[in-house]
């Protein structure tokens, strides 16, 4: 673990910072799908299908576009050239190799060992656009983006799962300890194994600070409790659109309280969502995120939320 100082620029946050998973979102970073992800093999990288390259990127390039119309700034990481071949074909999913603080942004170290050389591309924009590193988390330790959830702005929450284990979270607890931030943790139940992903954001995506969209199947019974003791009411998806989805109708960003975009195709998870008075913002995604297993959460980055807000509602 490498704790560092978060200088001058920390204390005035006013390039980043985030502490909600549901705040107004003002800046993120992305990375535009290159050969690498294109061109990639979906048995090396654990893909559901084969790839349709031309429909995966008319369909990431909407995508972007529905971020930008939503109010975010996008920086990306890279570059913005489609043709980039430097291997790394998941790195399209940049939520999960670094992680934004109040204080500045965290270098994790994936436990999908194909994944870790994209820290470096992390590491890079940050230098770039000015924002400070306040630690990275070294080996053993292994930690994804995908594991870790705001449930207020001082607990974050963690899944102890096939891709971050132990080490991390308690290298990660010692680089938050100095902001206050106190650490949950929860295993994760096996599911389909190692060679799947599954993260704690695969069974919960926050839509507001007292509503959530659930699988309650995998969740741990212990973080349903924490999310009880807040108030966080719970839409539990069901099976069917589940299994259909590869568990990615769950997937949902948030880009500002009871706002966000979701993949289409699943009308009752979005009726869920919409009776609960939510302005969704659906956008196609068979090519882009259904093979590749990553939602619109994996493909952004938050680099900077709005002040945490009060929930816009008393109840689902």
């Amino acid at each position: 673990m490498r704790l560092r100082s978060s200088g001058t620029e920390a204390a005035t946050g006013a390039r980043f910072g985030v502490a909600s998973m549901v705040a107004p979102l003002r800046r993120v970073a992305m990375r535009r799908p290159g050969r690498a992800t294109l061109e990639a093999d979906p048995a090396l990288w654990h893909y559901a299908a084969a790839l349709e390259p031309d429909r995966l990127l008319r369909q990431y390039n909407a995508f972007a576009q529905r971020v930008a119309e939503a109010g975010a700034e996008v920086e990306w990481i890279g570059g913005t050239a489609d043709d980039v071949d430097d291997g790394l074909a998941d790195s399209i999913f940049t939520f999960d190799a670094s992680f934004m603080t109040p204080g500045g942004a965290i270098l994790l170290r994936p436990g999908k060992a194909m994944r870790q050389p994209e820290v470096a591309l992390h590491e890079a924009l940050y230098a770039r656009i000015g924002v400070p590193v306040i630690g990275a988390i070294a080996p053993p330790g292994a930690t994804e983006g995908g594991d870790l959830l705001w449930i207020d702005e001082r607990t974050l929450a963690v899944g102890r799962s096939f891709r971050t284990n132990q080490a991390g979270i308690d290298q990660l607890r010692a680089i938050l300890a100095p902001l206050g931030i106190e650490l949950r943790a929860f295993d994760l139940p096996m599911w389909k194994g190692s060679a799947a992903c599954l993260h704690l954001l695969s069974l919960i995506s926050p839509l507001d600070r007292d509503l959530a969209l659930v699988y309650p199947r995998l969740l741990p019974v212990a973080f349903h409790g924490l999310m009880r003791e807040h108030g966080i009411h719970c839409l539990d998806v069901d099976d069917e659109e589940f299994e259909a989805s590869g568990g990615l109708n769950v997937n949902v960003l948030a880009t500002a309280p009871r706002r966000g975009l979701a993949i289409d195709g699943f009308p009752r998870t979005a009726a869920l969502m919409r009776d609960a008075g939510c302005d969704l913002t659906l956008f196609a995604a068979d090519a882009l995120c259904l093979p590749c297993e990553g939602g619109p959460t994996c493909l952004t980055l938050p680099i900077l939320r709005d002040h945490p807000l009060p929930s816009t509602e008393t109840g689902p």
